[in-house]
């Protein structure tokens, strides 16, 4: 076991934090090495509710800062990656019964100054957040928030009678785990070198270099050297820095689990909705995938591997019963489809509960020797600013690095306008007439302008090879495992798509048995 290769920067952890990471300090020309235990984005970052927003509840929190930051990203992203992400407007259905969480610093303040509201929110608070919401981030692209009568609205025909008035505001929805993917994928494009299944064994410090001991998918192993090391490990952060490189610490990380249900439409309209429960807490009722609803998310301290995240028979329930407190029509676990759980890494701040923990991220930097930067928390709305920050903070020790650059920088097939995924989709069809709407649109809101080298010089739908279901053929399955790192079929059925959702099992053992075979030619003309 020799070194193989020498980098400035190794970065171990291959979520979201550590593909953006990974991305902009390759293009500020420094040389960028990534390890990821299993495939990109498969742990926190595919399983987020999948919105760019400032976070409207935190601002109950006064984390001003964090939402100010969150909402000038929403439109700086948006710009950046308009086939994967897209403006969404969400109805926020006003009663009587709306309550704070007790722990928030707005609800002690309030109950101090209001004793007589006893814990509820009233219609000028819910409006002053809004007010809030609508002009602290510089809003251009997006509408603003209005009133909503739902005795006449569209929106209001799915939920009971008893709600008769609503805000509807702005926010944006992102393929969460396209969007790490993609930045993974730029990242190689300016050089880096990424590594998926890949766990590192343990990490060295020596006086000048890192010393990182890898072991691959293959069982081969490989050590590799870098002048700075990353932990971008996400859940496992705390570990890492425990066990990988055998260093005492104070700080932790708070694992908290957040589940949703995906369920048959609940809804004939593309708005979402913003429910208030009578605990405090919130969910979403987000449509999804056309033909299903996207329901989430709960708070609850996860004490286990993370890994292990499952939505408990408890969370279905709950959100079930949440959502059957505004929907006219009762959600039962009959009706769901799907279920999904990730951990949120949140810095431990001592809050006294998982809802009331930052959300915020904390860059712990450790330059005793070759830099050591552990990236604690954060959110997906401020990855680019968070790799900003851990830049800002590493330069200092690379004095070649360049400025910053990821600002309104198109990722990988993002390179059209905001409002061009229709002309976009129809230049897709006039070029192959074989596809129908439904297909070229599925693929412009996954590959945007790549939808074109991806088909590349097809005539007719016998030209991409089999077809698995749902308008997946051999010609994308092959793109999938050549250009984005797929290895098996729930990296394509589960994270770059959410075809799973329409194919069976058999399928799947079929689309398993392509993507082996097309990482077989791959391997054998690597090896000439």
């Amino acid at each position: 076991m020799a070194d193989t290769a020498h980098y400035d920067l190794f970065v171990i952890g291959g979520g979201i934090n550590g593909c953006g990471i990974a991305r902009d300090a390759s293009g500020r020309g420094l040389s960028v090495a990534l390890a990821e235990q299993g495939d990109l984005a498969q742990a926190t970052s595919s399983s987020s509710t999948k919105l760019f927003h400032g976070g409207l509840r935190y601002l109950e929190y006064f984390e001003f800062r964090l939402v100010r930051e969150a909402l000038i990203e929403r439109e700086t992203l948006l710009r950046a990656m308009p086939h994967i992400a897209w403006p969404m407007r969400f109805v926020l259905p006003f009663h009587k019964d709306m309550r704070f969480d007790s722990t928030t610093p707005a609800s002690r303040l309030l109950a101090g100054f209001m004793p007589w509201l006893k814990g509820q929110r009233p219609a000028w608070l819910i409006r002053l957040g809004l007010f809030l919401y609508d002009h602290m981030g510089g809003r251009k692209l997006l509408p603003p928030t209005r009133a909503v009568d739902l005795t006449r609205a569209t929106a209001g025909k799915a939920l009971q009678a008893r709600f008769t008035r609503a805000y509807a505001y702005s926010d944006v929805w992102v393929e969460d785990s396209r969007l790490v993917v993609l930045n993974a994928r730029d990242a190689q494009m300016r050089g880096a070198r990424i590594m998926t299944r890949t766990r590192v064994i343990s990490a060295e410090r020596g006086a000048q270099l890192w010393r990182v001991h890898l072991e691959h998918a293959d069982g081969t192993r490989e050590t590799i050297s870098a002048r700075g090391l990353v932990n971008a490990g996400g859940p496992w952060a705390g570990r890492i820095i425990g066990e990988q490189l055998g260093i005492a610490t104070r700080e932790r990380v708070r694992l908290v689990r957040g589940s949703h249900i995906v369920t048959r439409r609940l809804f004939d309209h593309d708005n979402c909705y913003f429910f208030q429960g009578r605990d405090g807490r919130i969910i979403f009722a987000i449509p999804y995938e056309r033909d299903f609803t996207l329901i989430g998310t709960t708070d609850q301290e996860h004490e286990s591997d993370p890994s292990q995240a499952r939505c408990t028979p408890e969370e279905q329930d709950y959100l079930c019963a949440f959502a059957s407190e505004y929907f006219e029509k009762p959600v039962t676990r009959n009706d769901i489809v799907w279920t999904y759980s990730g951990v949120r890494p949140l810095y431990d701040d001592g809050a006294r509960s998982a809802t009331a923990a930052t959300r915020d991220y904390v860059l712990s930097l450790d330059a005793q020797g070759p830099v050591l930067l552990n990236v604690f928390g954060g959110k997906i709305t401020t990855y680019r600013k968070l790799a900003e920050a851990a830049l800002r903070k590493l330069v200092p020790h690379y004095p070649q690095a360049g400025p910053a650059w990821t600002a309104g920088v198109a990722l990988p097939g993002g390179d059209f306008p905001v409002d061009g995924v229709d002309a976009l989709t129809q230049a897709l069809c006039a070029r192959y007439p074989f596809l129908d709407h439904e297909w070229a649109l599925r693929l412009v809101r996954a590959y945007g302008s790549d939808a074109f080298n991806l088909l590349g010089e097809a005539r007719a739908r016998e030209d991409l090879g089999r077809d698995y279901g749902a308008t997946l053929t051999d010609a994308e399955i092959g793109w999938l495992v050549s250009h984005e790192y797929a290895r098996s079929a729930d990296d394509i059925l589960w994270r770059r798509s959410k075809l799973g959702l329409r194919l069976d099992a058999d399928a799947a053992v079929a689309i398993e048995a392509a993507v082996a075979r097309r990482v077989s030619e791959i391997s054998r003309a690597a090896c000439g």
